[in-house]
Order: structure tokens, then C-alpha cells, then sequence
């Protein structure tokens, strides 16, 4: 995703000269080697000092520059006051692009994996949030992030993920986008998540069950006609999302659920804990964040649903 970013966004910079950059010392890892080497001019390490990147950031704003701030997400959370205040409460131009979220960061450990990002970027105004589930849709979200104005939060994830869309794929703010079909339950996944989430109904499919997937990339505006329509039609919902299940995606999408469509409902995602060091691979699995856990949440889910029906139906007849 962040290859996605750097590629396109250096290409962007060659036509907008109002896109400037900056980062918080961790250029190798937040992926900007083309912008830097093609636009030294234009990009700015401000060394460890997220507040103050943001700051800066803040003033390029008012100055009519569009400025992509960068490091770890977790790190963003430290500059949490002048993004509060510098940025989305003055409504400012600003890009916060997070990388490495997650416990998807894996080797970096738990001072390293943000898991509450969404949580804290989701509550403040004006901010809009988006969490890419591909390659494609990392570049395709990083074209919408330079048109659309005002304050974004962009979440990568560090690992390479299977390819889910295709260059026909047109991004859009604030809207879920089907990508898998189904009449029996409903998987809403975002970034990361979508393709365990695929991998799951895959897996389902082979039990005689019809699993739709929907990708949320936008948190924020979120989709609620996507969500009442899948609870409509399904009846039965399973958020999968690479951060707590406090406050996040799961979150959301039970707030939608409970003022406009009541549905079953089963969040995969981190409960209530830190992160450690591990590989990906491990950490999902002892977080039980698999296409296997998914796949478990919708028979959950489900059953629910069944035993709701064979209750009101014992009702019925009596």
C-alpha cells in the first residue's frame, strides 16, 4: 500500500506543485523514496517530533499547499492535540497518512501496532478517515486524498495483500463496495481484513452458505445505506477490522444498526488488549483475527439469527 502511495503521489507532484511532504525521520519505512528523490525541494524530515510535524503542516495549509505528513500510525497519536486543534478543527488541508497499523506491524511490537487509531481519528470532526484494502485501492484513494479538500486520515498496513480490484475500480468517498455477493450474512471487513474476509466466505461457500463482503474503506463518512441494506437482507452481520473492536469499525457499524436496522451482530478484531512481537501470521491467530475466526463469527452469527427465528416462530403458533 505504501508502494501504491509513493508511485502515485509522485506522479501527482509532477502537474500539482502544491503537494509537499513530510516525515518524522522514518522515510525507509513509510515508503516515499520517489517523491524524495524526485522532489527534494518539496520534501521536509522534521526528525522525531510528530507534534511539530503537524504544526508545520498546518501552516503550509493556510499557505495554499496541500502537505502529506507521514510516520507509523501509532506515533500520530502522540501529535493528537495539534491534529485536533491545528488541523481538523480549523478544517485544514491536511493529509495524515499512517502507516505500519495494526497488529499487522508484527516484528515492531506493541509500543509499535496501533490498534485504537480509528477509534481516536473516527470521533474528530471534520476528519475523514479511509482504510485501503489493496494495492489498487491504496492508488486509487491516494488520487481522491489530493482532490478532496480538507483534513484525511489514511490507514496502511505493512504487509502485501492479494489483489481484490482491478484498475477499472473507481474509489469513492464515504461508499462500502460489495465485493463478494450473498444472501445469508453479511462480512463488513476494511483494510487488511477484506481478504481474510474473502478467504472466509470462500471457505463457507463449500458448506452451502452465501456470505456477502462488503469493503469498508471509507470509516468515515460511513456507508449507513450499505449497512442498513445488508441487515435488511441478511439479517445477520460480522465486522472484521485489524484494530480494537472498541471503538473502530465494529463500532460503527453497531451504531448504524442500532438507530436505523437491530441485526445480529459478531465483531472480529482485538479485544481489549495490546499487541507483541510476532509475525503477522502468528499475531492473527493468537488475536483471532483469520479467515478461520471469521468464518467461526458468521456460524455464530448465524445461529443466532436461526434460533431468533425458531423462537419467533414457537411464539407464532402458540
Amino acid at each position: 500500500m505504501t508502494e501504491a502511495y509513493d508511485e502515485v503521489l509522485a506522479e501527482l507532484a509532477k502537474e500539482n506543485r502544491d503537494i509537499v511532504v513530510l516525515d518524522a525521520d522514518l522515510r525507509p519505512h513509510v515508503g516515499l523514496g520517489r517523491f524524495a528523490q524526485a522532489f527534494p525541494e518539496r520534501y521536509f524530515t522534521v526528525g522525531i517530533a510528530e507534534q511539530n510535524m503537524v504544526g508545520i503542516a498546518a501552516g503550509l495549509a493556510t499557505c495554499g499547499k496541500i502537505p502529506f505528513v507521514n510516520t507509523f500510525s501509532c506515533f500520530f497519536e502522540k501529535a493528537y492535540e495539534p491534529i485536533r486543534i491545528a488541523v481538523a478543527y480549523t478544517k485544514l488541508n491536511v493529509k495524515i497518512m499512517g502507516s505500519h497499523s495494526g497488529i499487522a506491524t508484527g516484528p515492531d511490537g506493541a509500543t509499535h501496532e496501533a490498534i485504537e487509531d480509528i477509534a481516536i481519528f473516527r470521533a474528530l470532526p471534520n476528519m475523514t478517515l479511509i482504510s485501503p484494502a489493496d494495492y489498487i485501492e491504496a492508488a486509487k484513494a491516494v488520487r481522491a486524498v489530493v482532490e478532496h479538500k480538507g483534513p484525511v486520515y489514511v490507514r496502511f498496513t505493512v504487509p502485501a495483500v492479494e489483489t481484490i480490484f482491478d484498475e477499472s475500480y473507481d474509489f469513492q468517498f464515504g461508499k462500502a463496495v460489495t465485493v463478494r455477493d450473498g444472501s445469508d450474512a453479511t462480512v463488513m471487513a476494511t483494510g487488511i481484513m477484506v481478504s481474510e474476509a474473502l478467504e472466509a466466505a470462500n471457505s463457507l461457500a463449500k458448506e452451502g452458505l452465501d456470505v456477502r463482503v462488503v469493503n469498508v474503506s471509507t470509516i468515515k463518512p460511513m456507508d449507513e445505506e450499505a449497512i442498513v441494506k445488508a441487515a435488511r437482507e441478511t439479517g445477520a452481520i460480522v465486522t472484521a477490522e485489524d484494530h480494537s473492536i472498541m471503538g473502530g469499525l465494529g463500532s460503527a457499524v453497531s451504531e448504524v444498526l442500532g438507530e436505523h436496522k437491530p441485526a445480529f451482530i459478531e465483531r472480529v478484531g482485538v479485544k481489549d488488549a495490546f499487541g507483541k512481537s510476532g509475525h503477522t501470521e502468528e499475531l492473527f491467530e493468537i488475536y483471532g483475527l483469520t479467515a478461520l475466526d471469521i468464518a467461526k463469527a458468521v456460524n455464530r452469527v448465524l445461529d443466532r439469527k436461526r434460533h431468533d427465528g425458531e423462537v419467533a416462530s414457537n411464539k407464532l403458533h402458540r
